[in-house]
């Protein structure tokens, strides 16, 4: 039996442990409660018109595309160690319709009641227009390409690590909508440990990311499948896939082949199907969870992903998930392959910087043949 003591010894640590646990809770609203009413962005800041205007996308509030005005902001002035660039072309991204319609999670990062940062826009490629005193790669006049934030503007700064020399034979176009797709194609094939003669396959084949990866891992020497809808089965060839499935007639995780590597942009079937059809020391690269921006199998996905990874740990086939990163190395290898002719970006359709909320829309409808491309206004094209 429990003594007196011992009960009165653990009635106090109780009733210690909510008091402590309540007080958490209500710091906890109170800071968040703060933070997000004093939340504010340069929207609110910005009394006048700017001195030294140019035009760019802007976004005052979370929300539809609806939200991103096309408008005069203050020209950025690079640092010592940035380079100014002349921006040609840039490109949307998956993550872009999230930052504009700000769910809850992401918002931690990005402002609680209103977008922190009111640019948009990673990928660039233009021409260099000034640089930082620090800077001895480029000079005034070079085409380059990489990622500068935010870069759906006429001009934008980048550091001088996150861009490269475009290539001659590569359009503007073409190279503002590289960097962060091919990232994520290339990352995403290293992860899963691509080697010449595998097995791969593409799952989401026809998208930003999925057309970049079909090409790089051929350009790997590996035997490549591509999964697509009917009407994308051509796309998919052109680009170099040597054989093609339409998902909308056959489950690749029901068919006899194995794979080394599965590149899944979906992440649309579950953990013992993908296991089913890898190789017995096969990898399962988890690259996306279909689609452009939230859609309503997101979470699930998301969900899907991190399970996956773990049971991963009790089996010998692995399924892995991995970060994109800005690596200097990687634009450059990407410039290579474009350069050789091994890769060539797929855009589906290009839009005018004026033209970037209908683009968004457009995007978010998920059925993208390769990337969305906005350029600057025709004054400022080649």
């Amino acid at each position: 039996m429990i003594s007196v003591s011992q009960f009165m010894t653990v009635k106090r640590v109780l009733k210690w442990s909510i008091r402590a646990i309540l007080v958490a809770l209500i710091l906890a609203f109170l800071v968040g409660f703060v933070a997000y009413w004093r939340s504010t962005n340069d929207c609110d800041r910005n009394a006048g018109p700017p001195a030294n205007p140019m035009k760019a996308i802007r976004f005052c509030e979370y929300g539809s595309p609806d939200v991103l005005k096309f408008e005069d902001v203050e020209k950025p002035v690079p640092n010592d160690d940035q380079v100014l660039i002349k921006v040609r072309a840039a490109s949307l991204n998956f993550i872009d319709p999230g930052v504009m319609r700000g769910p809850w999670p992401l918002r931690l990062m990005s402002g609680l009641r209103k977008p922190e940062k009111t640019g948009l826009g990673n990928d660039v490629a233009g021409q260099v227009e000034a640089v930082g005193k620090n800077v001895t790669l480029f000079k005034a006049g070079d085409e380059v390409f990489g990622v500068a934030r935010p870069s759906l503007a006429e001009y934008a700064c980048a550091r001088e690590r996150a861009l490269v020399i475009k290539p001659a034979n590569v359009t503007f176009e073409q190279a503002g909508c590289v960097a962060w797709a091919g990232f994520t194609a290339l990352q995403g094939l290293r992860k899963g440990n691509i080697q010449p003669g595998q097995k791969v396959l593409i799952n989401g084949a026809t998208g930003g990311v999925g057309t970049f990866a079909v090409q790089i891992a051929k350009s790997f020497g590996a035997e490549v499948t591509g999964v697509c809808s009917t009407g994308k089965m051509d796309l998919v060839r052109s680009i170099g896939a040597d054989h093609v499935i339409d998902y909308t007639k056959e489950d690749f995780t029901k068919g006899d082949q194995r794979y080394d590597v599965i590149f899944d942009n979906v992440g649309n079937h579950s953990f013992s199907d993908r296991r089913r059809v890898l190789t017995p020391n096969g990898v399962c690269v988890l690259a996306g969870i279909g689609g452009a921006g939230l859609h309503s199998e997101t979470w699930g996905r998301i969900v899907g992903n991190f399970k996956a990874d773990l049971l991963s740990r009790f089996v010998r086939q692995k399924f892995v998930g991995y970060v994109t990163k800005l690596d200097k190395e990687d634009l450059k290898l990407l410039s290579d392959l474009m350069q050789t002719g091994k890769v060539t970006p797929v855009i589906d359709r290009t839009y005018k910087l004026s033209e970037t909320a209908e683009a968004m829309r457009y995007f978010e409808e998920g059925h993208a043949r390769g990337k969305i491309v906005i350029t600057v206004e025709q004054d400022n094209k080649k």
